[in-house]
């Protein structure tokens, strides 16, 4: 017995010093050759495997996810430190080895745990749409994306990148190692086979490196990432180190099978001989069962009686269930309303649940905002700290499912700096919401008139100048920069919206039309769109990129006079027509926004007016693309394309009316058949058109 009980702990002994061999732990250093015996803080789809020690971020159980897997203590970071870390990782996608993988991961230095409010998708589990770039993040990540994002990312496929409290890294490139000859050999991160990385901090230069290579290669002399900044001002007097992960569109497993660190010193080697080997891919559909074993006859006689016995139960069920069912539907028939059916869900975006909603928006008390089909409220996502914007679509719109329908399908897929990023939506006994960003300044229009909205004040020239470049992105995005392209078809100034830092993204999908490259729009029978900002041609059904820039061109000239573009309930007149009649009798300047008193830079308002009456052509094929209209703004246009806004004939002076609202009342939906242009609308006392009138009784219509 006293023998026996002398190998138990002989065997004890030598296990616990095997599981020290294989993690260690310090006050400033931590080193894991496998996870078996791990102190880690794991939250979302992550988690470790502790029969074969690998540490799994994410899964393929979802196509969009997020997991974190922190150190649970915090180190020490002071002045003039300098840290070492190395890791071993795997990316298998569910396309197989060398195929396009669901965005990636990044080895993480922050000052809390598990990033409390980072969102998956294209930030990776680091940030979301409102912290991202934020000087208070405190956050410096290694980003390993599978994938390329056209808000964030240059290398334009997969690549390494050196982040500083946002995605847009401060220095990336394409996943490569260097051989002992200098040689630059291209790696895939979706090889499914270890790859090493190396992340090297030295606190006197002040200079990041950052090393890939494959798992059998020693660490290059020449590292891939080089970066010179001091950290010290970006980290606190303690971090949490770990790692991040997230996927979208494509299920993918991130493990990471090893992991060193150390404060002021070189991290210790990993042993590469014994870490856990990455796990085969698991299909996603189960093998058939293995075929029974062939049972004798007294198994078989049992077998029966219980299989009779259990069948029988449940026939006896069902119909009890449908007798049920039956009654209540009779009783409730007469009472309860017809509901639409549910949606369909929407590959990559969140599904929420109706009393989250009601608990984040405080039973939707805080309303913010009027929409074309319904009302957006302020709320902040339970058990996070995110705010958001959570839009109820109208029940009694006459086209509300089918809005609702068009604005997830199209937000679900656009990532734009300047496009408003949506989260999820909700349906609830036919009840529609959308949940998206929410933008702290609210829509442009409430700064533009704010005696109209006294709680806001007036915009200065440069603040307006650059919305109106941040708008033209967007839009540029949407007609050439996606896969599809995205007509917005409601351009304004109530849908373009300001985040705290007074950037402006452009909102309200609902009335999106998508088509492919090369395609022409299909012929619409419904004029949609808010008056003043409708292109001619639409009156006969007949949606285009053109289009919209003839909306973006009525915009411009809104904010550069300050005067809605639908003055026509007011006035008679249309906004392009008073810009353009004064612009021939070289006043264009008496058209400029009041309020700005008289403090613009000339130069770049003659631009937008100019701009602005060239997008507003009665031709929509005398009206520039908006490449050549972000070329305009960013100064980037040729002489020779500049010579074009010295134009004479920019738009036809007409009145516009007609339509099923007032013009004044907010999004137009009509309809027209070829040939049929909608009646305009008429004030008692105007001019039937500007023709009539001359260009200075124009003009000083719209002089207060």
């Amino acid at each position: 017995m006293r023998i026996i009980f002398s190998e138990i702990i002989i065997f004890l002994f030598l296990l616990l010093i095997q599981r020290f061999a294989y993690s260690e732990h310090t006050e400033k250093s931590l080193y894991y050759n496998g996870f078996k015996d791990h102190f880690l803080t794991t939250d979302g789809a992550a988690q470790v495997d502790l029969d074969t020690g690998v540490l799994r971020l994410t899964d393929l159980n979802k196509d969009s996810e997020q997991g974190h897997a922190f150190f649970s203590l915090p180190f020490p970071f002071k002045s003039n430190f300098s840290f070492s870390a190395t890791f071993v990782f795997a990316v298998v996608s569910e396309n197989g080895p060398n195929k396009l993988s669901g965005q990636g991961m990044a080895f993480v230095i922050a000052p809390q745990r598990l990033l409390p409010g980072s969102a998956p998708h294209e930030f990776l589990g680091l940030f979301n749409a409102t912290s991202n770039g934020n000087s208070t993040n405190h956050v410096f990540a290694v980003e390993l994306d599978g994938s390329y994002n056209l808000a964030f990312d240059e290398v334009k496929g997969p690549h390494l990148g050196i982040d500083i409290n946002g995605l847009n890294s401060v220095n990336s490139t394409a996943p490569a190692y260097f051989t002992a000859d200098g040689e630059k050999k291209p790696l895939n991160l979706t090889s499914t086979e270890p790859m090493q990385v190396w992340v090297d901090y030295d606190g006197i230069g002040k200079q990041i490196r950052v090393t890939l290579a494959p798992i059998d290669v020693s660490k290059p002399n020449v590292p891939l990432l080089l970066w010179t900044q001091d950290l010290s001002t970006i980290f606190l007097d303690t971090m949490f180190i770990g790692f991040a992960a997230s996927t979208q569109g494509l299920r993918t497993y991130h493990y990471v099978l090893g992991w060193s660190f150390k404060i002021d010193d070189t991290a210790r080697a990993l042993n590469l001989s014994s870490l856990p080997e990455v796990p085969p891919l698991v299909p996603t559909t189960p093998p058939p069962p293995p075929s029974s074993p062939p049972k004798t006859s007294k198994n078989k006689g049992s077998l029966v009686i219980i299989v009779s016995a259990v069948v029988g139960s449940i026939i006896i069920l069902l119909l009890l269930v449908i007798i049920g069912l039956c009654y209540l539907r009779k009783s409730n028939k007469t009472n309860t309303p017809e509901r639409p059916a549910s949606p369909p869900p929407v590959a990559g975006l969140r599904k929420f649940k109706y009393g989250d909603l009601e608990e984040a928006t405080n039973m939707f008390k805080e309303e913010i905002g009027e929409g074309a089909f319904g009302t957006v409220y302020r709320g902040v996502l339970p058990n996070t700290e995110i705010q958001v914007a959570v839009k109820k679509v109208s029940r009694d719109a006459k086209y509300g499912s089918k809005q609702f329908m068009a604005e997830i399908d199209s937000l679900s897929k656009l990532r734009h700096r300047n496009l408003v990023h949506l989260y999820g939506y909700c349906e609830h006994e036919g009840q529609l919401l959308l949940v998206y960003d929410f933008m702290p300044n609210g829509s442009l229009d409430k700064f533009l008139y704010p005696k109209r909205n006294p709680l806001y004040c007036t915009l200065n020239w440069s603040q307006r100048f650059q919305i109106i470049k941040d708008v033209a992105a967007g839009l540029c995005y949407l007609h050439k920069g996606w896969e599809q392209v995205v007509i917005h078809r409601d351009i304004k100034s109530s849908n373009v919206l300001l985040d705290g830092q007074m950037n402006a993204r452009l909102g309200d999908f609902g009335l999106a039309k998508l088509y492919d490259h090369g395609a022409d729009s299909a012929p619409t029978s419904r004029v949609v769109g808010t008056l003043g900002y409708i292109a001619p041609e639409m009156h006969y059904g007949m949606p285009s990129t053109q289009t919209d820039v003839y909306a973006f061109g009525a915009f411009l000239l809104e904010v550069a006079c300050g005067r809605r573009p639908n003055l026509v309930a007011e006035r008679g007149l249309h906004l392009v027509d008073w810009v353009l009649s004064s612009a021939k009798e070289n006043a264009i300047l008496s058209t400029v926004d009041k309020k700005l008193g008289g403090e613009y830079a000339e130069e770049e308002m003659l631009l937008v007016l100019k701009l602005g009456l060239l997008c507003c052509r009665f031709d929509p094929t005398a009206r520039p693309t908006i490449q050549k209209i972000v070329q305009y703004l960013s100064g980037d246009a040729a002489e020779a394309d500049l010579r074009a806004l010295q134009m004479t004939d920019a738009a036809p002076v007409r009145n516009i009316g007609g339509g099923n609202t007032s013009p004044v009342s907010g999004t137009y939906v009509g309809s027209t058949s070829s040939g049929n242009d909608p009646t305009p609308s008429r004030q008692s006392g105007s001019p039937s058109s500007v023709n009539e009138a001359g260009p200075s009784v124009v003009r000083n219509a719209f002089t207060r």
